[in-house]
């Protein structure tokens, strides 16, 4: 019977103290999540100042380092800007370069090839047929009289 009386006393002993950990633990995770909920805070207030919301609580000195981290920053994107420009810039010399001579070999494909007429030249092409052709044509402003032929 003590046997059973000391195992029972020593699992209920287990269970009260596994609860100690998880109450401690919640406790340290609402601490935490009090702390997070603060730095946000600060976070809003300090990017509304950046956007120049809610200045006129800010004192001088503050104004001015809102400036300069503001000076730091267009500083840092237009350094980005100028690397992304160069980076494009290089890209289109070499393609360039490669149309180049693309160019140079379709140049001297098309010179050693003889000169053919396309079709389209063929149609457009006046024929000696066309030009000895029996057709009279006259420009008439006005009333159209009648004209006997010769």
């Amino acid at each position: 019977m003590h046997d059973m009386i000391e195992r029972y006393r020593k699992c209920t002993k287990d269970v009260h103290s596994n609860k100690t950990p998880v109450v401690q633990d919640m406790q340290h995770l609402k601490l935490e999540t009090a702390c997070l909920a603060k730095k946000i805070e600060l976070l809003e207030v300090a990017k509304r100042k950046l956007l120049g919301e809610g200045l006129g609580s800010c004192t001088l000195e503050e104004i001015q380092q809102v400036e300069q981290q503001l000076e730091k920053s267009v500083c840092t994107i237009r350094d980005r800007k100028m690397k992304v420009y160069n980076e494009q810039i290089e890209q289109l010399k070499e393609k360039e370069k490669t149309l180049a001579a693309d160019n140079a070999i379709l140049s001297a494909k098309c010179e050693l090839q003889p000169p053919q007429e396309s079709n389209e030249d063929k149609e457009y092409s006046p024929s000696t047929e066309t030009e000895n052709s029996d057709v009279e044509t006259e420009l008439y402003i006005g009333l159209r009289k009648k004209i006997s032929s010769m």
